[in-house]
């Protein structure tokens, strides 16, 4: 599988991600099994960069990503989790819910402080059972998990010591690169034009239908020489399975207005003779400055079955076919 560099850094990464939320819980129970499964097939599918995070599970992820990776030469993956959460052992009818299904019982604290991150790192060796790790996310910081006057405190607690940590950690060695894993732009907007960061994960905001992201994220990710990875390219599952009743949108089921949008970006890709998902999975790799899309299941046939999307020709120029401007016109 082909690579793309991080940022100024050494580090590549495959063009196509495992990302671990779904082994960790989210939404329904996932047994060690199908998880071990899952990650032994994206393996022998060429996938080598595997992103995971505390919060997935409330650690669950993580241990079972550093259980499958220990085995494997440390040179031939790269391995990225998350700081900004810190997790507590409570009883298990205090655990919080946070959509994980069986988490390990933990309750979460959000801490972007340079302690905070420190204490972040020593527990996710501990938890992945591994000695290296190779980028680092500051995980949702922002207002689309914190709201306003939080997001006010947690900027500070970042800006004053967390980039610190992180910078520290970059330049020790310990860690090859650092971020931001969110899924809203004003944020990393607001970080990249006060610090230096390698890479974004940024969840749902360039997609074939959501481009949040192309009008100054995307310009100043180029002038800043940062790396995108983009995961959500589904937009919570509707450009993967259409605009069928009970489709998804953004984590919540979608209006009529966006099934109306889906169903005319559908009869595109009919004319063009290709799958909706097809284009929706490939369009995030036409921008340089994206280095991978982050694929995650917990079924190794759905992410086959994503990978096979791959397969499928979508002309360079169908793209265009898709600009929202003109699809919201075409529905009048």
């Amino acid at each position: 599988m082909n690579k793309r560099r991080i940022g100024t850094t050494a580090l590549e990464v495959t063009e196509i991600s495992f990302g671990g939320a779904a082994i960790g819980g989210l939404y329904r129970a996932c047994p060690r099994e199908p998880a071990m499964e899952t990650l032994q097939t994206a393996w022998d599918s060429g996938l080598r960069y595997f992103d995971t995070a505390p919060f997935y599970g409330f650690g669950l992820s993580e241990r079972r990503t550093g259980d499958f990776l220990r085995e494997k030469p440390r040179s031939s993956y790269v391995l990225s989790t998350k700081v900004g959460r810190l997790f507590r052992p409570v009883p298990e009818d205090q655990v919080p819910d946070h959509s994980y299904v069986d988490p390990l019982p933990f309750a979460l604290d959000y801490d972007y402080s340079y302690d905070g991150i420190m204490r972040s790192v020593d527990f996710s060796y501990a938890r992945l059972g591994l000695n290296k790790i190779d980028i680092l996310f500051v995980h949702d910081i922002g207002v689309y998990t914190h709201g306003v006057e939080k997001t006010k405190l947690h900027f500070r607690q970042l800006m004053d010591g967390g980039l610190k940590a992180l910078e520290e950690l970059k330049s020790s060695g310990t860690i090859s690169a650092y971020g931001l894993g969110v899924n809203e732009v004003q944020i990393c907007l607001d970080v990249l034009r006060r610090a230096p960061l390698d890479c974004i994960l940024l969840a749902s905001r360039y997609t074939l239908f959501d481009r949040s992201a192309e009008p100054e994220l995307l310009p100043l990710c180029r002038e800043r020489q940062t790396s995108l990875i983009i995961g959500g390219v589904f937009n919570s599952g509707i450009l993967a399975t259409g605009p069928v009743h009970g489709a998804h949108f953004d984590y919540l089921p979608a209006s009529k207005d966006i099934l109306d949008r889906v169903g005319a970006m559908e009869k595109i890709a009919a004319e063009g003779g290709y799958p909706l998902a097809a284009a929706a999975f490939q369009f995030p790799l036409h921008e340089p400055v994206v280095a991978s899309v982050l694929t995650g299941t917990a079924k190794p046939a759905n992410l086959t079955r994503n990978l096979e999307l791959l397969d499928i020709e979508v002309p360079a120029t169908e793209f265009a076919r898709y600009d929202p401007y003109t699809i919201v016109q075409q529905l009048g």
